[in-house]
């Protein structure tokens, strides 16, 4: 991989700003979000933590279809869809007469997997006009961004990469992206402190959004608030298994926390909701909670399965875990997010 690394990257003193580095060492030719174990051959996320949660999505696709008035036609994007893992688990979750209606897309830059059910369309970018659901799960973490890191004048400078992950300050700012840090990640005061530009996450959200004709768009993600910035920056990597250093080399993840914040404002829509995964699983009836222990003694095997369930759940909607990702829901026409990630009975959305 190295080899192939270097013949992608050029010369191994080359120098490139962070962004359009990471964009080559995960989406070019040889980047990491081509190889052909995808995704899942190197981390876990809720999709491959349990099928509870496509069910739950599914259930929201449910929910969404009812605020839409059950339309003939209501189509489901699955945005970075990995090897189409979550888009193949809301279909089989999903009700008869709605799965009969759905049009389900996988967005994705790698090649349509073997064996993908023949219902899933798979593209390359989001089709426009969607009126249903569109779901983005670990996507805006992997769009590349800038670094700017503040130089010993104090003064916030881009920062520049080699492809084996040297470092150096380079040139300044552009003002657009001076604009975005004083009002989403003021610089501070001591040298050394890092931000990561989001400018191009929140134009990649926005025009996810505007994809939509009618529905709600949902990023999850891993993210963090204005009031609660991270003074070093998040940019990391993962291989197999482990975080790794972030080297831009397409043998690793390259992956930066989201100010979600600044993502929610982006499309300029009202009705935006940030909630914690805890809180929206929750609402979608994934709960953890046991099942009780009279089950296990009129019917063990029930129990067992119940048990099994719950304890998925629980590793769904954990504290310092899977259940600290932020939902970023934004309704686009006649429906409010809040009115969908409610505690309601499974009956109320079918």
């Amino acid at each position: 991989m190295a080899a192939g690394a270097q013949e992608t990257h050029g010369a191994s003193d080359s120098w490139r700003d962070w962004r359009e580095a990471a964009q080559d060492a995960l989406y070019g030719p040889a980047g990491f979000y081509r190889r052909p174990e995808g995704p899942a051959g190197h981390f876990r996320t809720s999709v491959h933590a349990s099928p509870l949660f496509a069910g739950a999505v599914a259930r929201l696709l449910c929910r969404v279809d009812a605020a839409l008035g059950r339309p003939a036609r209501l189509d489901l994007v699955d945005l970075a869809a990995g090897r189409g893992e979550l888009v193949t688990g809301v279909l089989a979750a999903l009700p008869a007469e709605v799965a009969a209606r759905t049009r389900a897309y996988a967005v994705e830059i790698a090649d349509r997997p073997p064996g993908l059910d023949p219902r899933v369309t798979w593209l390359p970018e989001v089709p426009p006009g969607v009126t249903g659901l569109l779901f983005a799960n670990e996507w805006l973490d992997n769009v590349p961004l800038d670094i700017a890191q503040t130089d010993p004048e104090r003064v916030p400078r881009r920062v520049q990469v080699r492809p084996d992950g040297t470092e150096r300050l380079a040139g300044p700012l552009t003002a657009a992206e001076t604009a975005w840090l004083t009002r989403w990640w003021p610089p501070g005061g001591e040298e050394g402190l890092r931000a990561e530009i989001g400018t191009t996450r929140d134009r990649a959200w926005a025009g996810a959004v505007g994809a939509l004709k009618a529905g709600l768009a949902v990023a999850v993600d891993y993210g963090h608030l204005a009031d609660a910035r991270p003074p070093f920056g998040t940019l990391t990597g993962f291989r197999e298994g482990r975080e790794v250093p972030p080297v831009p080399d397409g043998s690793r993840d390259l992956t930066a926390r989201v100010a979600l914040d600044a993502c929610a404002a982006a499309p300029g829509l009202p009705g935006a909701l940030l909630l914690r995964q805890r809180d929206a699983l929750r609402a979608l009836g994934v709960t953890g909670a046991r099942p009780p222990l009279a089950l296990a003694g009129t019917d063990p095997a029930a129990y067992v399965r119940a048990l099994a369930r719950a304890s998925e759940a629980a590793e769904l909607t954990a504290r310092g875990g899977l259940g600290d990702f932020w939902w970023l829901a934004q309704p686009v026409g006649p429906l409010a997010a809040d009115g969908l990630l409610v505690d309601v009975p499974d009956h109320e959305e079918q």
